[in-house]
């Protein structure tokens, strides 16, 4: 049986068709029993004329002229008997395709057209006009045409009546990280999207510390445990929880919580190792800089360029936590810098002169470093690192490198991280834009300073993305339309002047090329909320 499910050409109802073979001349004819009009004798269709054999046989006899569909209409899926639900839309292919395995006695005719009839969307019936065929004689074919009605039944599918009970969820993954800001979530956000590694929850709610992911099923949870692992340096533990137990039949039925904890170790954090671990790592000097967190944690030292990379089962066997963080960096001017030839990668080994932007003006106090920054820095340059001169860390790994003989004088007064451009507080000209995920709050929600705070945090996530292209690479960027400026009145020029100098200020600031970004951002949010 083969079916064409493209919208038909409107066909008058009840319409039939007969196919009669060319008569040869010279023939001998009979006349009809029904009405007496002249046929051909030897045609197979017997003493019927082609009028009264469509009239005196019906092809969609025994075919269901009308059914019924149920409807979930918390998640807007269709029943497909047994047991199955799936997303239609309206008058789409899947939603065709529905309606006609739902019909009984089409398997006897062949199916040459099926298309919907416009009904209204609350009048919760679907019609369809539907066009067969079949042989009745040999070498007579009949077609014809008729309509089918469907009345839309709401009914709740098991997995939102299972929302509504105690027991919502089977698999819970708590996913943690102690560290003062968001910017690995935002990270793993973006790489749960790009993979779909999220499709499976049944909800994602925000703790403190980081994010919940609840499933229905253990393997969905086990399955994203296994996705961490293969992206960032997790440990994880596995509990469970009795609810029932039938002891007729030995049967249990548990909760499961993994418990996931991320390396409190982000990019461009300050790091200062365990001496001995250093030593076993490649003998690299214990303060280094953290450039780039993986399946490990890739530290490098500004002074000699050379790297290390740290194992999740390394690490875990002897923790340490950063000496600083991001929100400790200030900002520097570049005086002075000079290439000294070691060239790694991306990193170029030079020394630099460098004074606090906040000192400029007051005092002429300049620091002298070596950094790993010298193929994007030039004199004039701002750039942002770690002031170590004058600061009391509450460090134990760092007070043992004060007290070493060997390592003290590793300790730069100065320590760059990466350059910095001077931007607009929040930039909304940009063309490209990322997908997010709906996140339950929890009952408490934010308050003030905390959402300026996760604000702040995705700016500068976004500002991350912009200048690494390493970790551009990773996501999936999508482009943005932006929205029209309303019109300036004439004599206003207050605004413009401010809108020129907000452009001359991100004139210098990486960009983004639309080569890179991808079309219907709009489209795949619908297809991930489905």
């Amino acid at each position: 049986m083969s079916m064409d499910l493209d919208e038909s050409v409107p066909i008058a109802p009840q319409h039939t068709m007969l196919h009669q073979p060319q008569q040869p001349q010279n023939t001998a004819t009979i006349l009809c029993c029904n009405c007496g009009a002249p046929i051909d004798g030897t045609s197979s269709a017997g003493a019927l004329c082609y009028d009264c054999i469509k009239l005196t046989i019906d092809i969609t006899e025994g075919i269901q002229r009308e059914a019924t569909l149920h409807y979930c209409r918390d998640c807007e899926r269709w029943l497909q008997p047994p047991a199955h639900w799936l997303v239609a839309a309206p008058e789409s292919r899947e939603l065709l395709a529905l309606c006609l395995r739902k019909l009984r006695g089409l398997q006897k005719v062949r199916i040459i057209d099926a298309g919907f009839i416009w009904t209204e969307p609350h009048s919760r019936r679907i019609k369809l006009r539907i066009t067969v065929q079949q042989e009745v004689f040999q070498g007579t074919i009949l077609q014809q045409t008729f309509e089918v009605e469907f009345v839309q039944a709401y009914q709740q599918c098991p997995d939102c009546a299972k929302s509504y009970t105690a027991n919502t969820w089977r698999a819970v993954v708590q996913v943690r990280q102690k560290v003062p800001h968001k910017r690995t979530f935002l990270y793993l956000e973006q790489l749960m999207l790009k993979h779909s590694a999220h499709k499976d929850t049944i909800n994602i709610k925000e703790t403190k510390d980081g994010l919940d992911f609840f499933y229905a099923q253990r393997n969905h949870a086990e399955k994203l445990v296994d996705f961490l692992n293969s992206v960032v340096p997790i440990r994880a533990k596995k509990s469970q929880e009795l609810i029932s137990m039938d002891i007729h039949t030995s049967s249990k039925s548990y909760k499961f919580t993994f418990s996931v904890e991320i390396v409190p170790i982000c990019k461009d954090d300050l790091v200062v190792l365990p001496i001995k671990l250093a030593k076993s790592v490649g003998n690299i000097t214990p303060m280094t800089l953290c450039h780039r967190v993986g399946t490990s944690v890739n530290l490098i030292d500004p002074n000699t360029l050379q790297t290390a990379d740290i194992s999740t089962p390394i690490y875990w066997r002897e923790p340490f936590t950063p000496l600083a963080d991001v929100q400790e960096l200030v900002e520097f001017v570049v005086i002075d810098i000079e290439p000294l030839g070691p060239v790694k990668g991306r990193f170029v080994l030079s020394e630099a002169t460098v004074a606090r932007a906040s000192d400029l003006g007051s005092n002429d106090q300049t620091y002298f470093c070596r950094t790993h920054l010298g193929g994007v820095l030039n004199v004039g340059d701002s750039v942002m690192g770690y002031h170590l001169t004058g600061t009391n860390f509450n460090n134990e790994h760092f007070e043992a490198l004060e007290q070493s003989n060997t390592y003290r004088d590793t300790i730069p007064d100065v320590m760059l991280v990466k350059k910095f451009y001077a931007r607009k507080k929040k930039n909304r000209t940009r063309n490209w834009r990322l997908k997010r995920m709906a996140k339950d709050e929890g009952e408490l929600l934010p308050k003030k300073q905390d959402q300026e705070r996760l604000e702040n945090d995705f700016e500068m996530f976004l500002r991350d993305v912009e200048e690494d292209n390493e970790l551009r690479n990773t996501l999936a960027l999508y482009k943005n339309q932006p929205k029209p400026r309303p019109e300036r009145m004439e004599g206003v020029e207050g605004d413009a002047e401010e809108e020129k100098s907000e452009d001359s200020e991100d004139e210098d600031a990486p960009k983004i090329n639309m080569d890179e970004l991808l079309e219907d951002f709009d489209e795949l949010n619908m297809a991930d909320q489905q």
